[in-house]
């Protein structure tokens, strides 16, 4: 039994949707999130930025007692996760596109992903695509724009709704059954994608899958907190905007900290 948080990390308050998703499967674990928000988006930086912002987020984390990290970051997971995986010894859970269910699922053989230019275009993000979407077409499309829009909490506006219907119309018109959301921050647009797309058209996010992969981890390296959740606590500390990040947590029920941290 091992009482230490569980740390996450992401370039923004995206990787909230990843932290809701932990928390219900892990109700009795303590977490503590980084908002990054000052460096977002990741997905426009060099590979070698997205590595230094990594390791400074992990640092801080390590510093707090986290037993292990979640890089709730799709880009600095297919940029980053290898070295960070070798430079630290507490577990590493990275996050990429749900390539693999999206094919397995599509009837027309077409799949869209809607990401950063960071994740796009790693050789982990290449490397998924090749194994997994054997004989499936992928249309890959960088959501230049919406990182920005939801980290200054304009989720539902015109601007956003105009820049989601020029990603997801033409993957729509060549055959698209499948949208895999490559970015954690985009779960927080699926009520407007939904207003978009056709009901036929499945959304794929991948938080479900990697909060039961950090149970997995935490169970195997004997690291679960156990059933007293009596003195679990969850703290968010973003050095952005910390009203944008209590918005987008509004409706979490469990007692939480948001403050601002300048890391």
């Amino acid at each position: 039994m091992n009482k230490g948080p569980i740390g996450i990390f992401d370039s923004g308050i995206g990787g909230t949707s990843i932290w809701r998703e932990i928390n219900r499967v892990l109700p009795y674990e303590s977490t503590i999130y980084l908002a990054d928000s000052k460096n977002a988006p990741y997905g426009e930086k060099s590979k070698e930025q997205i590595l230094q912002l990594s390791i400074k987020n992990v640092e801080l984390l390590l510093q707090k007692g986290c037993k292990l990290i979640v890089v709730a970051c799709n880009t600095a997971t297919t940029n980053a996760i290898k070295e960070l995986r070798e430079r630290y010894h507490v577990p590493m859970i990275g996050i990429e596109p749900a390539i693999k269910p999206a094919a397995l699922n599509s009837k027309t053989k077409t799949v869209g992903v809607l990401a950063t230019k960071g994740t796009l275009s790693s050789a982990l993000f290449n490397n998924t695509s090749e194994i997994h979407a054997n004989g499936i077409k992928v249309l890959d499309q960088v959501g230049t724009g919406l990182v920005e829009q939801i980290e200054k909490g304009e989720v539902n506006t015109a601007k956003t709704r105009e820049l989601l219907q020029n990603y997801l119309k033409p993957m729509l018109s060549q055959g698209m059954d499948q949208l895999v959301l490559g970015c954690t921050h985009y779960p927080y647009l699926i009520p407007l994608i939904k207003e978009i797309l056709p009901e036929n058209i499945s959304i794929i996010d991948s938080g479900e899958g990697v909060a039961r992969h950090t149970k997995n981890v935490l169970q195997l390296n004997n690291l679960l907190a156990g059933p007293d959740g009596e003195s679990n606590s969850h703290q968010f500390f973003t050095n952005g905007d910390v009203n944008v990040l209590r918005f987008f947590l509004k409706d979490v029920s469990v007692p939480y900290e948001a403050q601002f941290l300048n890391f």
